[in-house]
């Protein structure tokens, strides 16, 4: 079964990003204490492990997970081609609204990654907040069709 590996928010748009063992998920602000959780089809992002790691080896580094800037890391879930489907984490519900384009800032990081990131999906999805509730390292996830 697939799961939460990490949780991270940034408190205003260009600062770092902090890593969580557990957060509070919100239909009004996505993912607590996170800059860009306001109710829209970018609430919350979701990146795969097994694509950062592939990323990584495309690059021959070994950048940490949160250089990507994604809110959720999740093991075991292929989040290719996705769209419309249902991540559900304990009680949280996300609607997969769109993959997550990779911006020029991850061309500032370092040279390749943006390249790296527009390959099938790495650099994930992002959601929206169909239900609420309170999500910790280690939950099962479970992607599943809409309802």
């Amino acid at each position: 079964m697939a799961k939460l590996m990490g949780i991270a928010v940034k408190d205003k748009k260009f600062a770092p990003m902090q890593t969580i063992d557990h957060a509070f998920i919100s239909m009004d602000k996505g993912v607590e204490n996170d800059f860009r959780g306001k109710p829209s089809s970018r609430q919350v992002t979701v990146m795969s492990q097994q694509a950062w790691q592939d990323v990584n080896s495309t690059l021959n580094m070994n950048l940490p997970w949160t250089t990507r800037r994604a809110n959720l890391l999740v093991d075991g879930l292929d989040l290719e081609n996705t769209t419309g489907k249902i991540i559900t984490i304990g009680d949280v519900e996300l609607l997969i609204t769109q993959e997550t384009d990779p911006c020029e800032r991850m061309q500032q990081v370092t040279d390749g990654l943006f390249e790296a990131l527009k390959i099938h999906w790495r650099g994930g999805v992002c959601c929206r907040v169909i239900r609420e509730g309170r999500v910790e390292l280690g939950d099962d996830i479970m992607l599943s069709d809409k309802i």
